[in-house]
Order: C-alpha cells, then sequence, then structure tokens
C-alpha cells in the first residue's frame, strides 16, 4: 500500500563564524581604460561568488559588470581570506569589496570634481559614467577619468577593504553575547509517497522559502536553493552522514559505492526568495548557503510521519527503519 503525507519545518541560520572574527578583504584597482580587476582570495566552489562579488563591485563603482574582472587564483600573494564556509562569502567578502570600491570611487571623484567644478561630494556614478547629483547633463566617462588619473596625475586608482565582524565572546558572568551577524530565515513543505510494502520514501514535491537579506543575484540565489533541496533529499533518505560519511560495516570505497540522488531523484522543487534586509549585509544581502540543505529533511520526516503514522527521528530514513518502525507500531 501506498500512502502520501505533506511535512513542513522552519529553521533559521546565521551568517559566518558564531561569535565574529572572522576576515575578508578585497582590493579593487581602476585601470587606465576604466576596467576594474577585483583582487581577492574568496573561493567559489560552484556558489557563484564570483558573478555576486563582481556585480557588488560594479553596483559600487558605478560601471557595468562586464568590466570588472575577479582575480582569486593565488592565495598567496592575494589578500587576506577565512575561506568559503558558514555561508559568509556574500556577507564578509562582499562587504569587504563594497568598501575596496568605495574607496576606488572616491579617488575617482576626486579627479573628477575638477572637472565638473562640483565637490566630490555632490558626484554620484552609474552607467560608466560620473555625475554631477541633480544634474545628469554634467557628466564625464570614468575610463577617461581613469585614464587622466593614471598618466595625467600619476595616480594610483586603488581601493582597499577590510571586513571582519568584532568577537563577542560571552560574558563569564552574565553569559551575554552578540554570536551572529545576521539570521536568515527558511520554511519547507515537502509531499512524500511511502510504500509500506518495501519502506521506500519517494519525494514527490519540496516548496521552499527563504530569506536571503537581498538576492544581489536571484537566479543564482534560487540555484542554491534548488541545489540544496536535492542535499537534503540525500542526507533525509540515502547519505549516512553521521557519525561516518558511511557505515563503518560497509564502508563506501567508491563514489559508485555512496548512494546520493540523481536526477530521477529529484522531485518537483519551487524556489521562493524573501527579502528581508540586513542592515549590515552589503546592499542588505545574507548568506544562505547552507541553511538550504537543512530544513528538507525535518520536512521529510514530518511528511513521513503524517502519511504511516509512526515518527522517524533518525536520518537517513531507510526502507529498513520505516519497515521497523511500522512492525513495531503493529
Amino acid at each position: 500500500m501506498k500512502k502520501r503525507g505533506v511535512g513542513f519545518a522552519v529553521g533559521l541560520y546565521p551568517t559566518g563564524m558564531s561569535g565574529g572574527g572572522d576576515s575578508s578583504q578585497a582590493v579593487v584597482k581602476v585601470k587606465p581604460d576604466g576596467s576594474v580587476d577585483l583582487i581577492l582570495t574568496s573561493v567559489d566552489i560552484g556558489q557563484g561568488c564570483k558573478t555576486v562579488l563582481a556585480q557588488i563591485a560594479a553596483e559600487e563603482l558605478g560601471v557595468p559588470y562586464d568590466r570588472v574582472d575577479v582575480v582569486n587564483d593565488d592565495t598567496d600573494t592575494g589578500p587576506l581570506c577565512f575561506g568559503t564556509f558558514a555561508s559568509r562569502v556574500t556577507f564578509v567578502a562582499g562587504n569587504a569589496t563594497k568598501q575596496a570600491a568605495r574607496e576606488a570611487k572616491q579617488i575617482l571623484f576626486s579627479v573628477a570634481a575638477d572637472k565638473l567644478e562640483a565637490s566630490p561630494d555632490d558626484l554620484e556614478a552609474a552607467n560608466g559614467k560620473i555625475y554631477v547629483k541633480g544634474a545628469p547633463e554634467r557628466s564625464v566617462d570614468i575610463g577617461a577619468i581613469a585614464g587622466e588619473a593614471t598618466f595625467g596625475l600619476r595616480k594610483v586608482i586603488v581601493g582597499r577593504g577590510h571586513y571582519m565582524r568584532a568577537p563577542s565572546a560571552p560574558d563569564p558572568a552574565t553569559g551575554k553575547t552578540d554570536p551572529f551577524a545576521t539570521l536568515a530565515w527558511a520554511a519547507v513543505e515537502a509531499e512524500v509517497e511511502v510504500d509500506t510494502d518495501t519502506g521506500e520514501v519517494t519525494v514527490l514535491r519540496l516548496d521552499c522559502a527563504y530569506d536571503v537579506g537581498k538576492a544581489i543575484n536571484p537566479l543564482l540565489a534560487e540555484g542554491q536553493i534548488q541545489g540544496g533541496a536535492v542535499m537534503g533529499i540525500g542526507a533525509a533518505l540515502m547519505e549516512q552522514l553521521y557519525p561516518y560519511k558511511s557505515p563503518v560495516k560497509f564502508p563506501a570505497e567508491t563514489f559508485g559505492d555512496y548512494v546520493i540522488p540523481t536526477a530521477v531523484d529529484v522531485p518537483e522543487v519551487t524556489a521562493a526568495i524573501y527579502e528581508c534586509p540586513s542592515p549590515d549585509g552589503p546592499f542588505g544581502a545574507k548568506g544562505i548557503g547552507e541553511m538550504t540543505a537543512n530544513a528538507p529533511g525535518p520536512a521529510i520526516a514530518a511528511a513521513v510521519h503524517e502519511a504511516i503514522g509512526v515518527w522517524i527521528d533518525e536520518l537517513p530514513i531507510t526502507p529498513e527503519k520505516v519497515l521497523c518502525a511500522l512492525q513495531a507500531k503493529g
């Protein structure tokens, strides 16, 4: 017999290291033609940070996205970065990038101010140009200003950014602390079908909603949600993640031995993005990388409970566990 159930789970997740103290730095160099090198050592592991960080630099400098090259190929000679973990790169490296771009922009503004006969404080940058606020007809091309600054005035157009949230250890007397840079929120609804003869659980649908603060690149954010949903299915139904990556008795010796979801296991997944801006994030952004894999598991477990009336409180929910639970239920 096949039975269906629907389950729901909610969650929250911090961005960056709990307790602060993790750093990322960035350097922004504007070249004589107005193109930009964004130099950092934050690693892109497929989440798309090279794209997002280039977007942040471009937005702050007022240049087109395709004028920004991200250089992150050498951790020995590049600026410091604590690493790609804890859903921190968009938030921490993004803030460092924004600071660096702002400093470089101020150098450009100091040169453009003479050309436009205006104070640097009265200038703004967008669409590859520097404008006088409220007088868009008074503008100069950023490339022309960069060339004038470099060869005419012998300036180096380089901005530096370093973001590190101050460490916040618990007060020994009161326990008071400020552990999180920001929190993102999640809600996932799962629909499953349970075969009571074989114990097999099939996920039919996952509806996922995440607060991302600000979706700097909505398509990449949706991709993270979709990918996290598939990893969540693997953790919920297939992968032995704790205490070992595979059972000691039957260790996985090749990738072929370690079962993870494939395309045929992926159900309909919907991804909804909500924006509750973080006051400290770059343009309001939060980190959501890891939390997208966390909420599907409890949602699937709750759906299995609704389908067959028993709780299975240990992942993965294998056919053996389902059949044992049904047998114990009687």
